[in-house]
């Protein structure tokens, strides 16, 4: 029994570290993306017409060992002059051993383009991103291997920028979070490795079907040298301005169910479910993404609940 435990955990361990190479250098993914745009566009900061403020809690693979975790924090609003907007935003993401943590002040400067129809903004954000490995959380270290001998503790600066257009029914923004290169712990290969650039493209529309029925397919593509392209697309509804329910796809990847409450004019809370299409299927009970959403010092100008 014993023998057979080993090496079903054995077995785990290595379609763990052979998904993560698929998805070297990728930065921390999330479901529910549409109601977590601030944390891959700064260009979004400010663009709810009130304070913001979105916490996310993301499980993925329950019951493999090492598997990712990943937290956010956001809090974002407008200027007096609605021209400006301001933010911060926190992900930690945990992957066995490794730990890493992206801190950023957000920042926007929105103009109009069409006869105050459309908006275009211009974001910037700057920080920090802080990278530890701790080889006591699990059985890493190897005798005689300097690589396993020391614990790693880096932190990096990130400038990056984004581009944000918007009207009342649609939105589409280009972002590249970090133009630095940064180091980082390559779980696959075992070793360190520089970060490159990640660019990431969303775009959605809002359909009114009628007064209780709105449908929005939206979409998440992100890119960086050396690994392969991920792209996300949904749809979702909003029935009587109040429930949310929705599917996802995330290509070659998973498929995801969404479903959300607007608890009142100003609480949003909402819950997404994946279930892995790849091999990796078979050892895990899928992935849990729970978020919340509270706004205040709204513009009470805004007579229905925002979808985006």
């Amino acid at each position: 029994m014993i023998k057979v435990f080993r090496i079903k955990k054995i077995l785990k361990l290595i379609i763990f570290l052979m998904t993560c190479s698929a998805f070297a250098q990728q930065d921390p993914q999330f479901t529910q993306y549409m109601y977590n745009t601030l944390s891959i566009n700064s260009g979004y900061t400010g663009q709810r017409d009130a304070i913001s403020a979105v916490i996310l809690y993301r499980n993925q693979w329950v019951g493999l060992d090492g598997a990712p975790q990943t937290q956010t924090l956001g809090i974002h609003g407008p200027l007096r002059n609605d021209a400006l907007g301001l933010g911060l935003s926190i992900v930690n993401d945990i992957i066995g051993p490794t730990n890493e943590t992206y801190l950023n002040g957000n920042f926007s400067y929105t103009i109009f383009v069409d006869d105050y129809l459309t908006e275009l903004s211009f974001g910037l954000n700057a920080g920090l991103h802080i990278l530890n490995n701790d080889w006591t959380k699990g059985n890493f270290r190897q005798e005689g291997d300097p690589l396993f001998s020391d614990n790693i503790n880096l932190t990096s600066p990130m400038i990056g920028a984004a581009l944000y257009l918007h009207s009342e029914n649609y939105y589409v923004g280009f972002s590249v979070p970090n133009f630095l290169k940064t180091e980082h712990y390559d779980t696959f290969k075992k070793s360190l490795a520089t970060e490159r650039m990640h660019f990431y493209l969303i775009g959605g529309y809002v359909f009114d079907i009628n007064r209780n029925l709105k449908l929005k397919p939206a979409f998440l593509a992100k890119a960086v040298s050396g690994a392969p392209i991920i792209a996300d697309i949904s749809l979702n509804a909003l029935v009587n301005e109040k429930v949310h329910f929705g599917l996802s796809y995330r290509w070659d990847d998973s498929f995801s169910g969404l479903v959300g409450f607007n608890i009142n004019q100003d609480l949003f809370i909402g819950y997404a479910h994946d279930r892995t299409t790849t091999g990796l299927s078979g050892y895990n009970y899928g992935t849990h993404e729970i978020m919340m959403r509270y706004e205040f010092m709204k513009n009470r100008r805004v007579i229905s609940p925002r979808f985006f």
